[in-house]
This record gives C-alpha cells, structure tokens and sequence, in this order.
C-alpha cells in the first residue's frame, strides 16, 4: 500500500507581497538621512573666501571641526566628525591649512589626512649677526619652542628655509648650522692656493668682514683682496665693521656714525689697535661672501672708502685714499646737513 504525500500546513505560506514592499520603504526612508549626509560630504562648502585652518598637536576631531563651523568653512560639526571616521578614521595631522572658497568637507578632511599643511620661508639676510636672527625666531607666532640661546657667531648659514606651523625654533637653529658647516667645508676644499688662512674658521672671518663691508656683488672679491693685501704689508685691517661689533657685541645697529674715540676702544675685534684678523666673525656671512674670501680677485688695491654712491673707491696709495676719504667727509656732512634743515612751511591754501 503507498503513501500519500504529506499536505502544506497553512502557516508556510509566502509572506504577503505587500509586507515585503513595506519593509523594503522603511529600510529606504531609514537610508535617506544617511545618504543625504554622505551626499554633503562631498558638496562645495560654505566658505566664500581663502580661510585658514590651524590645528594645534592634540587636538581632538571635535575641537578641529568647532573653529571650521564658526568660520564658515564646514556646514556641521556634526558632520565633519562622522566625515573624519568615514573618511580619515579620525586621524588628522596637526598643523596649518589654506582652504579654498568653497572646498568640500571631503577635501578638507582628505587635506588634513595627508599633512598637506601650509608651507612658509624663514629667511634670513646676509650680514645678521645670531643675535639679530634669534630675535627673528622670537617674533615668528608659528614656531614653537623657545629660542636656544644665540649660537656661535657666523654658525649659521643666511637663507630661506622652509617650514611649517609647530616646527619649532631650535630646529630652524640646528638647520642653519648645518647648512653653514656644510657650505664652508665645501668651499675651503676648493679655495685659491697660497691664501694665508689657516683654517675654515678664518675664512668665516675673512667673509664676515666682506660681507659687513659691502652689499654690492662685484666688490666682494676685491674688498678680499685689499684685506689679503694689506695682511701681506703687515698692515692692520682697519675695518669699521669691527668696532662697531666691539661696540655693540652684534646686538642691533649702532644707530649713529663713528667717531675717532670709538677707534681706540679696547676689543679684541678692533682692527685699529689690533694686528691680523679678529678673534671670531662679526657675523653670519652669506655663501656669496664665503666664496669671495677663497677666490678674491687679483689686485694691488690697499685701502677703500665709500663713493657715496652705495659702493668704494679703490686705491693703492695713502696720499690718493686720503683724497678720497675727505670727499666721503663732505658728502656725509651734506647729507647730517639736509637732514637737520627744518622743513619747509606749509604754503597757505589759495583764497
């Protein structure tokens, strides 16, 4: 005898097709929100205009998105830290960012992830002495740290040098210095035979009287070679750069002309009372003045003086330099002349 087959029960019927299409809304108006919010991420934002962006070290997704609302660089603070975790999973560096008018919160998160953070120059002009650039790195609100105390004189090597927000002052310090180290070693391995220099240090020396002599290119070389000269003649150097830095041990400028006591004041750095080249730099020379100090030009030249023209005249003898000295007397007194003339009166306003 064979069996029947067993019935369907009633209660394993298919669900209604209705249910399912009720569910299916419901998960899609549930989705809505979310999508809507994933779809503001990636939309031009609010800001109209460049803003700046700084995001200190520790600080916490939260507190980034806080200032970029009240700028009006993002829409919702809300939704930048759900943007941040989708996105970068909260890791954004710490540092300082140029936003764009208008750029996404995406980009924005995406500019923050990567550490693409401004970018700006520290330079430094020939001729400053370490105290003068530590006050540079003191006035500078983006660096971080204290100034180390100034470094030795002519340690550090003038230029631009890039960093960003947070470095911190030292690291600029430490840079410079090795860059000056680098530059020399360089440049003495391929000086001029014969020079009388006896070591790297004096020909920072050497350069920093040049560079503090002269801002003009084409004199470099020659000034090098009239300190050479007059080495060789067992003459002094005679520099007033050097006094003014026994004057004022490189803290600013001296701010007045000097006068015949000033050449006999009592310093090593003085070249007026003093034999051969100075105990130390007088400042930090630029690469252009280290080079003239190896490679000076060939000449006979003893003494300069200032033309009044923003560059010297050149001369072999006392007699001619002289000349030339009392013509640079009488242009400066000229000049304190003019610049003591009261000024004229205003005319009065025509009836």
């Amino acid at each position: 005898m064979t069996a029947s087959p067993p019935t369907a029960k009633a209660d394993s019927k298919p669900p209604p097709k209705s249910l399912g299409r009720g569910l299916l809304l419901i998960a899609v108006i549930l989705a809505l929100p979310l999508f809507a919010a994933m779809m503001a991420i990636f939309v031009p934002g609010p800001a109209v205009v460049e803003k700046i962006a700084i995001v200190p070290h520790g600080t916490h997704v939260n507190g980034i998105g806080i200032p970029l609302k009240e700028s009006d660089a993002v829409y919702s603070t809300v939704l930048f830290r759900l943007a941040a975790r989708l996105l970068a999973n909260d890791a954004l560096k710490a540092g300082e960012y140029q936003i764009a008018p208008h750029a996404s919160m995406a980009s924005i998160i995406i500019m923050m992830h990567d550490g693409r953070s401004v970018v700006r120059m520290f330079t430094v002009a020939e001729g400053l002495t370490s105290i003068e650039i530590a006050h540079l790195l003191e006035d500078n609100p983006v660096l971080s740290g204290e100034v180390p105390p100034p470094p030795p004189e002519g340690s550090l090597l003038p230029e631009s040098y890039r960093y960003i927000y947070g470095d911190s002052r030292a690291s600029i310090i430490a840079r410079m210095q090795k860059a000056m180290q680098e530059t020399l070693a360089g440049e003495w391995a391929h000086r001029d035979p014969g020079l009388s220099l006896k070591s790297p240090q004096e020909a920072l020396v050497m350069a920093s009287l040049i560079e503090k002599e002269t801002a003009k290119k084409e004199e470099r070389s020659r000034i090098a070679r009239v300190f050479y000269n007059r080495l060789a003649h067992n003459m002094r150097l005679q520099s007033d750069p050097t006094v003014i830095y026994a004057l004022n041990k490189g803290d600013g400028p001296l701010n007045r002309t000097l006068d015949r006591r000033d050449l006999a004041v009592n310093s090593p750095y003085n070249t007026y009372i003093n034999d051969g080249l100075p105990p130390g730099p007088i400042c930090n020379p630029g690469r252009a003045s280290i080079e003239a100090a190896l490679h000076p030009e060939p000449n006979d030249f003893l003494y300069f003086v200032a033309d009044g023209n923003g560059g010297h005249v050149f001369t072999t003898n006392l007699n001619e330099h002289n000349r030339n000295v009392a013509k640079w007397d009488k242009i400066k007194a000229q000049a304190e002349t003019t610049a003591a003339a009261p000024a004229p009166a205003a005319k009065p306003a025509a009836p």
